[in-house]
């Protein structure tokens, strides 16, 4: 939807017909987890297009369509009905999907959360007043959901196979920490172990986990990952690995740009190939895309962003910028960490990759626009030690 109100917004006047699989108009993703599944908000507060004012960016609708097939050569999409749409330029953006377990299969009461469908499934799986949750997967959406569940009152087991949860993009300190936010609200953290089987009748009722340890449970919601919509161009001519391969500005082939969770491009601030699966990501390279595609044959500067993301997990806000490695330098330049308030800087080859804050949302902003800016990993600390005197 940002891809589309950017070529409004840049004079494009030409027919824009907009495919999803969903049924839903466009709508805000990051409450899901949170206000949604809490309970404090309807469906109606994330819709980004209110019914009535859908028709001002002039678009034609392809709600609950599912693109199956892509010919560069004929310039057409094919729809899962079998019907096919020429086009002059295509924007991809056709996301990710949860990663679940094939355990899980033929059993009720195990759920993922990617759409708002999942949401409101699982706000009425707690609404029923279950008493214990298993989340399985400690990243951040896993996260997110064990902290909603547990500010409802329910008994929650999050459970990680790695020895750290969050480990691979904050490190293993700063994971350690944010599972003891966890821990310091009554969440069971299980770490370094994997979850081996589910057990039930017609509904999932025990997660049996690889040391032997089985968990009561009434529901379980899996969050292991996300793997990139790219089936449906195989045979496209299209090149794709863990997301649509892309140039520096987002140009996969000549009138083709991809943008979102299913994009991989060379990144040329941080010297990595990246796909990036952040709300911010979302809403700006999807307004890059579309100016990319605008411009044709024109020289454009490439798509360079500093990654960016938050989360609300009980009272802390979490904020990481930049892009982070579990081998990077990390250092506390504000804050304590045992009061859980502080921002953390990453560096790494000496330079500033990343600020970590938790209630910090000030030193986030500003470190991230150092990042941006390409100081040095001992510029940074002098700076944070001149700020501390």
């Amino acid at each position: 939807m940002r891809a589309v109100e950017a070529l409004r917004d840049r004079g494009y006047e030409g027919k824009i017909h907009l495919i999803g699989d969903e049924p839903h108009l466009p709508y805000d993703r990051p409450p899901l987890s949170k206000q949604i599944l809490a309970g404090d908000w309807e469906p109606d507060r994330v819709a980004l297009l209110k019914p009535d004012n859908s028709e001002d960016l002039d678009v034609e609708w392809h709600l609950g369509e599912r693109a199956t097939g892509l010919d560069l050569g004929k310039r057409s999409l094919t729809f899962g009905s079998g019907k096919e749409l020429d086009f002059e330029g295509l924007i991809i953006a056709t996301g990710a999907r949860c990663r679940s377990l094939p355990l899980a299969e033929n059993l009720e009461g195990i759920y993922t959360l990617r759409g708002i469908d999942d949401a409101l499934a699982i706000r009425s799986e707690f609404e029923a007043k279950p008493q214990r949750v298993v989340v399985v997967g400690a990243g951040f959406i896993g996260a997110e959901v064990a902290a909603t569940a547990r500010q409802r009152g329910l008994e929650v087991s999050m459970v990680e196979a790695a020895p750290v949860p969050f480990e691979r993009v904050l490190g293993p300190e700063m994971g350690e920490v944010t599972a003891d936010v966890h821990r310091d609200h009554g969440v069971d953290v299980r770490t370094g172990v994997a979850v081996e089987a589910f057990r039930g009748g017609s509904r999932v009722e025990q997660v049996l986990l690889a040391d032997g340890t089985v968990i009561e449970t009434d529901v379980v919601i899996v969050g292991i990952g996300v793997t990139p919509n790219t089936e449906w161009l195989e045979g496209s001519g299209l090149e794709f690995d863990n997301g649509v391969l892309c140039d520096e500005t987002c140009l996969a082939a000549p009138g083709v740009v991809a943008a979102g969770d299913v994009a991989r491009w060379p990144n040329q601030r941080f010297g990595e190939t990246m796909r990036v699966e952040h709300w911010d990501n979302a809403v700006e390279q999807g307004i890059y895309a579309a100016h990319r595609l605008l411009a044709g044959d024109q020289k454009v500067d490439p798509y360079t962003p500093t990654p960016w993301f938050w989360t609300d997990q009980f009272d802390r806000k979490i904020q990481l910028a930049g892009r982070t490695r579990p081998d990077d330098e990390v250092r506390v330049v504000t804050g304590s960490v045992e009061e859980r308030r502080f921002a953390a800087a990453y560096g790494r080859n000496g330079r500033l990759v990343g600020i970590l804050g938790f209630n910090r949302p000030r030193h986030v902003m500003q470190y991230k626009q150092m990042i941006t800016d390409g100081v040095s990993w001992d510029d940074a600390m002098a700076y944070a030690e001149q700020q501390s005197a």
